[in-house]
């Protein structure tokens, strides 16, 4: 006998409901605290279960308030699946017309819709793979933090010393960070000499040229720009906020590539794939045996485009982005590196070009090729080899 168990979640309590593969209710709708309490009265009645059949446990994947139970499950030996909420959605969309909507009714509608699928629990890598997430999505929530304060700092510059920026050309680097740190001001950068100069090499790994600080030099005694106490206190602001930004990013990729490396993982070994970003796409994917094909994690990244067919129209769309954006940002920013390093996918990606597709419309033609890559060395457990690339 098999039991399926409907979880629903929230956020102080979970409602379950259990029914067997004949859809005799087993135990009605009940409610347990999302607390070490609440787990003992599940898994008291779970292990009842247990001898007498194999037991299905399925809930929504909503935010982060089914982690502990998730942990709870995996620690006891129980395993179990998660569902898009837009697929339980539509699947409770077609079993009523009414608009009555309960935590309790949709535990039973949840267990009932886990009946209707191919049931592919999770591996025991959960806590691994949750804790690379939450990384990496810190990270680029930094990253976008980090950037609005160059953009303050930019702002600041343009009204202080407008020609400081445009002396580098490949964007501000440690130098000039440096410089901003200790000097700011047009003023205080116009008397930069070699001892200064001295003391900032003995202070950076790769400091720029001597020649570079007398350009600085010159450009700070000629400088248009305009200091006051008020501008001078709002960049030193920036500047300490996007450097702390930038060494808690720093950190944080240093943590990601100690768990990534321990996952036995081959992305990374693609060319033009860092391991940062091979474990964003590892941990936005989880478990590779959830997915039978390459095109189901395309949909599961909102790669796919979207298919009209209708009477006598027949014809694709726009990509559908229904899907983790973090998995798909991932993905589309890889294939600029995966085209450039790997000369088939280059020629395909020209081939997209030159048949008339936007630039972007091309990438996305790259980024399931590399996906369909990705899914191959994770499923034959292997590196990657740029001569098998077609």
């Amino acid at each position: 006998m098999t039991y399926y168990v409907g979880i629903d979640i929230a956020k102080y309590k979970h409602d379950c409901f259990i029914a067997d593969d004949s859809g005799c209710v087993i135990r009605d709708s009940f409610s347990f605290s999302n607390d070490k309490d609440g787990f003992n009265v599940l898994l008291s009645i779970l292990k009842e279960l247990k001898p007498k059949g194999q037991i299905k446990i399925g809930f929504e994947s909503t935010g982060h308030y089914h982690f502990n139970l998730k942990l709870c499950l995996e620690a006891n030996g129980f395993d179990y699946v998660e569902f898009n909420p837009l697929l339980v959605h539509k699947f409770i969309s077609t079993q009523t017309l009414r608009r009555t909507k309960t935590d309790k009714k949709d535990a039973q509608l949840i267990a009932k819709y886990l009946m209707t699928i191919d049931y592919k629990p999770y591996v025991n890598s959960f806590y691994h793979i949750n804790n690379l997430k939450s990384l990496t999505r810190l990270r680029e929530t930094l990253i976008t933090d980090r950037t609005r304060f160059l953009n303050q700092i930019t702002s600041y510059l343009d009204q202080i010393f407008p020609e400081f920026k445009p002396l580098f050309e490949n964007g501000l680097n440690d130098s000039a960070f440096y410089l901003l740190t200790h000097y700011m001001t047009p003023a205080k950068m116009s008397k930069l000499d070699s001892n200064k100069y001295s003391k900032m090499k003995s202070e950076l790994r790769h400091p720029i040229s001597y020649q570079k600080i007398c350009q600085i030099k010159d450009a700070a005694i000629y400088s248009i720009g305009h200091t006051s106490s008020a501008l001078e206190y709002a960049l030193k602001s920036s500047l300490n906020v996007y450097l702390y930004f930038d060494n808690q990013i720093e950190e944080l990729e240093s943590k990601i590539t100690e768990i990534y490396d321990s996952l036995n993982c081959h992305i990374h070994t693609i060319k033009g794939i860092s391991k940062i970003t091979a474990a964003g796409i590892l941990s936005e994917i989880g478990n590779f045996d959830k997915f039978l094909t390459p095109a189901q994690i395309q949909a599961y990244a909102g790669l796919e485009p979207s298919k009209n067919d209708s009477g006598t129209h027949d014809g694709l769309g726009v990509m559908v982005k229904h899907g983790s954006s973090y998995l798909r940002k991932y993905l589309m920013n890889s294939a600029e590196t995966f085209y450039i390093y790997n000369p088939s996918i280059s020629d395909f990606y020209w081939k997209k070009r030159n048949e008339g597709k936007h630039h972007r419309v091309a990438l996305s033609h790259v980024a399931r090729k590399l996906i369909n890559t990705v899914f191959y060395l994770e499923k034959h457990n292997q590196d990657f080899d740029s001569t098998l690339v077609k």
